[in-house]
């Protein structure tokens, strides 16, 4: 069986690594894949928003799957494409995918169907936005209504912060078309947690519990990212919580997207926030998130592309998904001045690692002289352990296998767990 997988990040590296391990894929394709991906799939030189180089590869050369992984080929419509055309895809058509490409829209789906969420008020205009500053408290959040690469929210301690944000967004298009509407939302507290989900539009199973961390430095501090670490389990998630959030949260946005006429099929994550007064959701994602796909894939013991045929074929309600019980921790190695500006083709030493540890790779290019950084987010170092504690311990001593100049790092990755 041939099988593509679209990006080529760290969550394609840890798609591409898990898929590598089913026995019935003959040929594995990452497009456009990444140095690390390349020692176990076929790199090709697509890029994953190129729809239709990605649908005239796929017919080629015959694809028998294609697991479309970002948010920007999901939002532009390249399951449907692929799908018109009698191919087998997995994700989200372009119909459903509005549940990430558009804040405004998840935001009145959940108001509409009762799925419990900060308040909030929409903009398209920057006055509107602005005399609206007058009736709220800070702190706030303002986010970018579309995809903004994880970097679209701004949590304003201040109103002079919030002036700011809105001003980036709606008058200066910080965001591009992504900023055309804001969201101005009430600020909550509260341990967040990411639960991914796979669903067929029918069923929905949710996998283990994990937590990611957006700041780019130690102790929640500097600005958002696309993600600088997670660990999975949260101890936050214990199973009363898990049962309120299944009910409340999950089943019913699931029920919501079909009664919608937009059927969910694929990953669904939701970012939630146990708050004093109960779990609520923060945003949804429709698709595997980065980097908590790097600690959840390691502890999925099912073949994977067995559940994403699953899925494709609306039969998720006959296979049994297990799960590794030991804990996962992912810090993730980023370049100098990453989320801001950043140097690319800096070389990259790696030693060999221990068997417990693995190595995604998500802005690397592998050159014939080595490994050299290609992105903001360069390499995840994700560590299994018998617990947190554990894991956190292994995946902090085993940093030192990898080296490039300028690199910096969280750490305090899985110190969030210690209840």
């Amino acid at each position: 069986m041939k099988v593509l997988v679209v990006g080529g990040g760290g969550r394609e590296h840890a798609i591409v690594w898990k898929l590598s391990q089913s026995p019935r894929i003959t040929k594995l394709y990452c497009a456009p894949g990444n140095g690390g991906i390349a020692s176990l799939a076929q790199c090709v030189d697509i890029k994953a928003t190129d729809i239709e180089g990605m649908l005239a590869f796929a017919i080629e050369q015959q694809i028998d799957l294609t697991v479309v992984a970002p948010d920007d080929p999901l939002a532009m419509g390249l399951v449907d494409k692929l799908q018109e055309n009698g191919l087998r895809a997995f994700g989200p058509t372009q119909k459903a995918a509005i549940i990430e490409s558009s804040k405004v829209f998840s935001k009145e789906l959940m108001k509409k169907y009762k799925i419990p969420t900060p308040e909030y008020q929409s903009f398209q205009k920057y006055d509107d936005a602005i005399a609206f500053l007058d009736k709220i408290s800070f702190p706030v959040v303002i986010k970018a209504d579309g995809l903004a690469l994880g970097k679209g929210v701004i949590i304003a301690l201040s109103r002079q912060e919030a002036e700011k944000a809105l001003a980036d967004m709606l008058l200066d298009k910080k965001f591009g078309e992504a900023g055309n509407r804001v969201l101005i939302e009430e600020y909550i507290t509260g341990p967040e947690v990411s639960i991914l989900a796979f669903t067929d539009g029918n069923t929905v199973i949710p996998m283990v519990s994990s937590q990611d961390h957006k700041r780019a430095y130690d102790n929640d501090e500097g600005p958002n990212t696309g993600g600088m670490g997670a660990f999975s389990p949260s101890p936050y998630y214990t199973p009363e919580v898990a049962e309120y959030v299944e009910k409340n949260i999950i089943e019913p946005t699931i029920r919501a997207m079909a009664e919608e006429d937009r059927t969910f099929q694929g990953v669904l994550y939701f970012g939630i926030m146990l708050t004093s007064s109960g779990p609520k959701v923060l945003e949804y994602n429709a698709r595997f998130g980065d980097p908590e796909t790097q600690v959840v894939l390691p502890r999925l013991k099912t073949d994977l592309l067995e559940i994403m045929e699953a899925i494709i074929e609306k039969k998720l309600d006959e296979i049994e998904i297990r799960w590794d019980e030991r804990a996962a921790v992912c810090v993730v190695l980023a370049s100098e001045g990453y989320p801001g500006s950043y140097e690319k083709g800096v070389p990259i030493e790696i030693k060999e690692g221990k068997p417990e540890i693995l190595l995604f790779h998500a802005g690397t290019l592998k050159t014939e002289q080595g490994f050299v950084t290609n992105g903001g987010r360069v390499l995840g170092i994700t560590a299994l352990g018998r617990d947190l504690e554990d894991a956190v311990g292994s995946v902090y001593q085993n940093i030192g296998s990898v080296y490039f100049e300028g690199m910096h790092y969280r750490r305090d990755i899985g110190k969030k767990a210690e209840l």
